[in-house]
């Protein structure tokens, strides 16, 4: 098992910045997820670590070695792709096998081990079929135990569950959860599905255009989002923004929004650097009332979507259309009149310039 270090890391393409001074550390046995949107580097990361492409400056550490000039055999790590890359012509087992025979391991141990491995995976029973003969589940576990058999230090995933239905990914992921448990291989996975980073993660690593914008584990990255991509890349369905600026009014200090106002403490104002603001409202931080309160707001329901257990409404506020994800106790009509409040201490707070989010401490009071 080994931990894995990328320090000052950087990759161009042509004028393309694909990985911009990158400074990362995952821990040993840890499952790391690289998740961003579509090319913000997080798969030229993946493939810098497995030796598919070369740093043009920085230096990358498996263990205790420097792996920059070492070739992806060298580094003993296993890599999951996006396409499965299974053999057509060769049987699940000899897919599987294929690994140890280019090892030149002996017959009888990789018979043992391939049996062993296909157990872990729940594969046995389709040893002796062809890909063609499997489903996308199936050959999703066939790669992985292809990749597991080899024992490698590290294991590299690349969207390996993006063609998977919606079903099956949930299975593979519980999966692949399991098998992490189980095996304590150090993981490093690729993602641009926000909840697959959610789940799997001991923590990850958000990326966009190149860098890194926040490292932590999935509370703190959607509880606390370091900026307000981070905020708004993470979380389904997406936050809620208002723009608005910070005043002062006989002494005390407001950040004021189109259809209310935060109330700041002085001590926090004093840390924010940019008069123009945005909040961040989260859909499942909307409250429908049952009773109007002092800092109810009057919305209008544009859209209902239920989920079973829960809806997502598309409420007017003010002429301003806020998404809230709810528990409902009663059925509402489109164009009804409801009243909503915000879950205060939920709320959050950026720099307009910057983006920086600011550390409400828990302090902030919503003024209507």
């Amino acid at each position: 098992m080994v931990e894995v270090r990328l320090e000052n890391v950087n990759k161009n393409f042509g004028k393309v910045v694909a990985v911009d001074n990158l400074n990362l550390k995952i821990e040993d046995e840890e499952f790391l997820v690289l998740l961003g949107p579509s090319g913000c580097g997080k798969t030229t990361t993946l493939r810098l670590i497995a030796g598919l492409e070369k740093p043009d400056s920085g230096e990358i550490y498996i263990g205790d070695k420097l792996v920059n000039n070492l070739s992806p055999k060298e580094r003993n790590v296993a890599m999951v792709f996006q396409n499965y890359a299974l053999y057509p012509y060769m049987r699940v087992f000899d897919n599987i096998a294929f690994p140890l025979r280019v090892r030149k391991t002996p017959k009888q141990q990789i018979a043992s081990k391939v049996r062993e491995i296909a157990q872990l995976v729940g594969i046995e029973s389709l040893l002796e079929r062809k890909p063609r003969q499997l489903s996308g589940g199936q050959q999703q576990r066939v790669a992985l135990a292809r990749a597991l058999v080899r024992e490698p230090t590290l294991f590299l995933m690349d969207e390996p569950l993006s063609n998977l239905d919606a079903k099956l990914r949930v299975q593979m992921r519980t999966e692949l959860k399991r098998l992490h448990h189980e095996l304590k291989v150090t993981t490093i996975y690729v993602t641009h599905d926000q909840e697959e980073a959610m789940t799997l993660s001991d923590r990850i690593a958000i990326m966009n255009k190149g860098l890194m914008q926040q490292l932590g584990s999935p509370f703190e990255v959607y509880e606390k989002p370091t900026n307000l991509f981070v905020g708004g890349f993470i979380g389904s369905p997406a936050m809620n923004t208002l723009e608005g600026e910070l005043v002062e009014k006989n002494g005390s200090h407001f950040a004021v929004f189109s259809f209310c106002s935060l109330e700041i403490p002085s001590d926090v104002a004093a840390d924010i650097s940019s008069k123009e603001l945005v909040l961040g409202i989260r859909p499942e931080h909307i409250v429908v009332d049952e009773e109007k309160t002092d800092k109810s707001l009057a919305a209008r329901v544009e859209v209902v979507e239920p989920l079973g257990h829960e809806a997502i409404l598309s409420l007017n506020v003010k002429g301003v259309l806020l998404t809230a994800n709810t528990r409902l106790i009663k059925p509402l009509k489109v164009g009804g009149e409801i009243s909503v409040s915000f879950v205060e201490d939920k709320l959050l707070l950026f720099e307009k310039q910057s983006t920086k989010r600011v550390d409400l401490r828990g302090k902030a009071s919503v003024v209507v």
